[in-house]
């Protein structure tokens, strides 16, 4: 990556290497190209607490804080990070490594510290950003960065959730969203997912009924029968029915998915609801929570040929709405204390000024901490996002009094 050639060939370089060496191919381009001294690839883990080096077989060395320190602050910030070392002749450049708003770690480049000026860390960024999409297309071919991901091994079930989802966060220029699962390594039934068209967002919430693997069976029918649906291109209450006429054919009713789905159209901030069950969605304006009371219908798969009907909501540039599964709102602590709405709405407003991806880490953070021990007995999804609308400007964290 020499400074004198264009961005397109250090992605072509990048875009040629085999799936297990970009590491690899990534040090030797900045080693080359900008007189790096040492490059680390850090990956958060799937309970986002630490962000782990991928190294050789095991494929991770120590790991580091994913909320402290000079990476976790990239991390956290998604921004650069110029690290002052002990060492006076070299500085450390912690750069975010994000998807489309899907946070998969930090790029820690150690520099000169006569080679770090403003013109090099945007160049270090955009290498970052270009290495981010090819670690994220790598995953299909080798499980190098998956690995890496684990601080311990998941359950089945886990495996199977995690290979479901569509990322942990997304992003444009009208909205910002970002999402949490806990328990992290043993999560069964609960599942978000989402899709962005040209004028539209569409965003599910599932809480597929049972635990371990039957859950996770369960909520992948779910999914792949709303995904399904969804890519036929027909309404938000015809996705409904027929996931819910699938669900129905493969269990009989015995077992259902709670569901809300919601499609957003990007002009004009109009939101279509189906409410299948029990997640709950709570909107943000200003310094003000109101939860947005959708008329409750049945949850999907519960009977045969079940009709569903579309509400409407709108919300505007500023909003920020937040879905939480049954395992956050119905969640008790080990003497029986519901966590419930009022610490929910606390936890909300502390939050109201971090980006959607920490607010929604935050409320499970704050669930834990009431639970008294991660171990959750049920599983806990939060899907926060920011609406930022069409044609007004909208500041990306609006104040409380806003």
């Amino acid at each position: 990556m020499n400074t004198s050639e264009p961005a397109a060939s250090a992605e072509s370089l990048l875009r040629a290497a085999p799936p297990h060496l970009l590491v690899a191919t990534a040090h030797r381009l900045l080693t080359d190209g900008v007189g790096a001294q040492e490059v680390t690839l850090l990956l958060a883990d799937y309970g986002l607490a630490v962000l782990q080096p991928v190294t050789h077989l095991p494929n991770t060395g120590e790991p580091v804080p994913a909320h402290d320190g000079p990476a976790g602050r990239a991390f956290v910030s998604q921004m650069p990070v110029v690290e002052v070392t002990r060492d006076p002749t070299s500085q450390v450049v912690h750069l975010p490594l994000t998807v489309r708003g899907d946070r998969l770690g930090v790029l820690c480049v150690r520099m000169p510290t006569n080679a770090v000026d403003p013109t090099m860390v945007l160049r270090l960024g955009d290498f970052a950003t270009a290495l981010a999409h090819e670690v994220a297309t790598a995953g299909r071919d080798t499980d190098l960065y998956l690995r890496a991901r684990r601080t311990r091994r998941l359950t089945l079930a886990a495996e199977m959730q995690w290979q479901l989802l569509p990322g942990r966060g997304c992003a444009r220029q009208e909205y910002t969203v970002g999402a949490h699962l806990e328990p992290a390594y043993a999560i069964g039934g609960d599942n978000f997912d989402w899709s962005t068209s040209a004028d539209h967002l569409t965003i599910t919430v599932t809480d597929g009924m049972g635990q371990g693997i039957d859950a996770s069976l369960l909520t992948s029918l779910a999914v792949g029968a709303l995904r399904n649906a969804r890519r036929a291109g027909i309404s938000l209450t015809d996705q409904a029915c027929l996931a819910d006429q699938a669900i129905y054919a493969q269990y009989g009713g015995k077992v259902y998915a709670s569901t809300l789905l919601l499609h957003f159209a990007l002009d004009t901030g109009t939101v279509h609801a189906v409410d299948a069950g029990s997640p709950q969605l709570y909107r943000q304006r200003g310094s003000t929570i109101e939860q947005i009371e959708l008329e409750a219908q049945l949850p999907l798969g519960m009977f045969e040929e079940t009709p569903y009907e579309e509400q409407t909501f709108r919300i505007e540039p500023g909003d920020r709405l937040i879905v939480v599964s049954t395992g956050v709102h119905g969640a008790r602590s080990a003497d029986g204390g519901l966590f419930g709405e009022r610490a929910l709405r606390q936890t909300l407003s502390a939050t109201r000024l971090a980006p959607p991806h920490e607010a929604a880490r935050s409320v499970v953070s704050a669930l834990i901490t009431h639970f008294g021990s991660k171990d959750l007995t049920a599983d806990a999804a939060v899907v926060c996002l920011d609406w930022k609308g069409r044609g007004i400007k909208a500041a990306h964290h609006p104040s409380p009094e806003a």
